[in-house]
């Protein structure tokens, strides 16, 4: 019989809240912002008066001792002995009403909780002004327990006699008396409490609370890690809260953590702090790591869980060094996102933060040199969704690429990250898979931001008008709002030609932010019939400008409307590479990816090694089940950002070559016979041709020729057919992170929605 990892025990309120009191329970919610409503405490109060159950309690054993002094704290300040991991907001709510503490409200003022009981009909409620007035209420119930329950009861009374004039009849001042002694009495309340065990481990523990959480809410390695900080060092984690709540409250004034950006919260400070401490995106280890916990022999070493936390405190104070912090967002503004509203991923932002400080502290960057390429990263990092699928292994992987380069050498730190980015930048990216990415009517789309941003970076004009279009984005300009992106084929023109749905008439490629003349503000023309009316005056020069920028290929008003959105997307692919080709800087334009580079910077999100497509390395045979591995692999690129399949190349990067995949070709033992081979067995494979979206080319790499499959983004689900004999359902695969998922049900649904929308 396995160990039970829990007692069953008992406690009373009033107990409860003196373990609080002294600290032997640690309750860090009382300093943080207070999520209940006051109408839940309010019903909380009145189930406990009716005997209704209210829920089981769970603490956690810390392993603290007695009197162990927390780190970084001062004498006074013990860690903890129990930690609530259920019911933390009950215990906020009665330990709050009983103490008369104020608790933290979510726009950060100090509020006092007050719950009001009418003895006449055993009601409870939120106390208010006209509460307040009304003799029948007791307006707060906090002075039954803190001022004393006879002089409470008493001024109670002399209120209600005041207000009806006369004395009160003794059996109903003793049914009234008996009603107020029973809330009073609710100090002895008992609570079932679950207590875990010093030995049950946070996957025990989620696992538990899960089970035992009748509204299903997770615990994720952030709560743990950020749990341990309660115990240990309450003063990082204040610290972590603090940033966070000077970046939104209204009160701060002066250098504050604000920002357009984003709304930091504790736990997402905490991934940066844990990126620059131990070069870890994944937190279970971390978990351990702070627990003190070898890893190879499970041993937990106090003196071990000091130096962890150490290390954990100085990377911490790098992450909230307020310089630092508004130096790193230079280089979000530099790469021509200006607000919250273009940030689509928060990943994104906070690990190329992590990047920033990992430049800066280890590699000896001044912020200046930083700058242009953390812009880079972002705007790649960003527009290719590189930390939107399993973003944990991406910037593991991330952080492994720079971990072997030496200390203090930032040239070889800056050109590391370039490599990575130029093979992601790729010439078949922006010639092929931005513009598919495009191709979709979502307000939201990453590729949509990059192009806002390429425009900012070009400071560029909106459509006839000498606006900038960085003024209408930028919130601190006072011109948001001016001016909205509108379409350049208009609505009724369309409908008249048929063309209906959000899809098509509301297409990226149809959209512009443009500032109509006055007379045209209403007008349903054609774009053949508008276009020359409104640019006749215009500067040939200007509006040249204007053309290149809105991305309006020539002669776009003559153009069908499918035409034209093929063709515009394109363009504006083009504008935004030439808009990222300015962070380059000197260099003008970017250094494009070489296949070396590509097989150096390892598998990604968008980049996959296969060993070979026909023969079996490790039964030296040839065999066809590699080819629905060839697949699996392409349709999970199609589906989701595009990337490249690298034939010939195994697991570890090392070059192998095709010369045996060849040997199995039949009397085509070459390129041509290979794409042959690969264009038949995609187009027998899959739901949709290949032909505009997968390329296929033979670099040679150490004199051995390999194969790499260039596959854009697809503007529709694609899906792996059945085999030929049938009895199979059809696979819909997705590539996430560094591997491709297959995808069922709800979850295919969910994904398809979001994805194409």
């Amino acid at each position: 019989m396995p160990p039970t990892l829990y007692r069953d025990t008992g406690y009373s309120l009033n107990h409860l809240v003196e373990d609080i009191k002294v600290g032997r329970i640690g309750l860090p919610d009382i300093q943080r912002p207070f999520v209940w409503s006051a109408a839940k405490t309010r019903d909380l109060f009145d189930s406990m008066y009716r005997g209704y159950p209210i829920g089981t309690l769970m603490l956690w054993e810390t392993g603290a001792e007695v009197g162990t002094r927390q780190i970084g704290m001062e004498s006074a300040e013990r860690a903890p002995q129990l930690l609530i991991v259920d019911g933390q907001q009950r215990l906020t709510s009665l330990f709050a009403v009983l103490t008369g503490r104020p608790v933290l409200t979510k726009s950060f003022e100090q509020r006092k909780i007050r719950i009001a009981f009418r003895p006449e009909d055993d009601t409870f409620e939120v106390s208010d002004a006209a509460i307040e007035r009304d003799p029948h209420f007791i307006p707060d119930i906090t002075t039954l327990w803190l001022n004393g329950y006879q002089p409470s009861v008493r001024q109670f009374f002399e209120r209600l006699r005041k207000a009806s004039g006369e004395d009160l009849p003794d059996s109903y001042r003793d049914t009234l008396e008996d009603r107020i002694h029973r809330v009073h009495g609710l100090r002895d309340f008992r609570f079932q409490v679950l207590e875990l065990g010093a030995s049950a481990n946070e996957e025990q523990v989620a696992e538990i609370f899960v089970r035992i959480n009748s509204e299903g809410v997770k615990l994720n390695q952030s709560d743990f890690i950020l749990t341990l900080m309660s115990v240990h060092w309450e003063k990082g984690r204040r610290q972590l809260e603090d940033f966070s709540r000077a970046a939104v409250d209204p009160a701060v004034t002066g250098p504050s953590p604000k920002n357009p950006y984003l709304d930091p919260s504790p736990d997402q400070l905490l991934r940066v702090a844990v990126a620059v401490a131990f070069r870890r995106a994944r937190l279970q280890h971390v978990y351990n790591i702070l627990r003190g916990k070898d890893l190879e022999t499970g041993k937990v070493s106090v003196e071990r869980r000091r130096e962890q936390f150490d290390f954990l405190a100085v990377a911490q104070d790098k992450a909230l060094d307020l310089t630092s912090w508004h130096e790193f967002l230079k280089s979000v503004a530099t790469a021509g996102f200006r607000s919250r509203k273009m940030i689509t991923s928060d990943n994104a932002l906070l690990f190329s933060y992590s990047l920033w400080l990992i430049g800066r502290h280890h590699f000896n960057l001044d912020v200046s040199a930083l700058r242009p390429v953390i812009a880079r990263w972002f705007f790649m990092s960003h527009t290719t969704g590189r930390y939107t699928s399993s973003p944990e292994s991406q910037l593991e992987s991330d952080l492994g690429r720079i971990a072997s380069l030496p200390a203090g050498d930032g040239t070889a730190f800056v050109v590391e990250l370039d490599r990575i980015v130029s093979a992601n930048f790729t010439g078949d990216y922006w010639e092929i898979s931005l513009p598919n990415r495009l191709d979709t009517s979502s307000s939201r789309s990453p590729a949509l931001f990059a192009y806002l941003a390429g425009l900012n970076i070009l400071n560029a004009e909106v459509l006839f008008s000498d606006l900038r279009i960085r003024d209408l984005v930028d919130p601190s300009s006072g011109m948001t709002g001016l001016v909205e992106r509108d379409r350049l084929f208009h609505r009724r023109h369309l409908e008249s030609l048929g063309i209906s749905g959000a899809r098509q008439i509301s297409a990226i490629a149809n959209m512009a932010y443009v500032e109509w003349p006055e007379a045209e503000r209403s007008n349903a023309d054609s774009p053949r019939e508008y276009w020359p009316r409104i640019t006749q005056a215009f500067d040939p020069q200007h509006l040249a400008r204007q053309t290149y920028w809105h991305a309006l290929p020539v002669g776009w008003e003559q153009l069908d409307y499918p035409t034209f959105l093929e063709r515009r997307r394109q363009l504006i692919a083009r504008v935004v590479r030439d808009a990222f080709n300015r962070l380059a800087g000197e260099r003008r334009e970017y250094v494009p990816a070489t296949t070396e580079d590509l097989i150096a910077a390892g598998e990604s999100q968008t980049t996959e090694f296969k060993a070979s497509a026909r023969w079996n390395v490790h039964s030296n045979q040839s065999d066809a089940k590699l080819g629905k591995i060839i697949i699996k692999a392409v349709c999970g690129f199609l589906n989701a950002e595009g990337g490249i399949l690298i034939i010939g190349v195994d697991d570890n990067g090392d070059v192998l070559g095709l010369e045996n995949d060849f040997s199995t070709l039949g009397t085509q033992q070459n390129t041509d016979g290979y794409e042959l081979f690969l264009r038949q067995l995609l187009d027998d494979s899959l739901s949709t041709p290949t032909a505009t979206t997968v390329r296929i080319r033979f670099p040679v790499v150490n004199e051995k020729i390999i194969c790499q499959v260039i596959v854009a983004p697809s503007g529709r689900p694609v899906f792996a057919k059945p085999g030929k004999g049938g009895g199979e359902a059809s696979e819909f695969w997705v590539r996430v992170g560094n591997a491709t998922k297959q995808l069922y049900g709800d979850d295919l649904v969910k994904y398809q929605g979001e994805h194409w929308g």
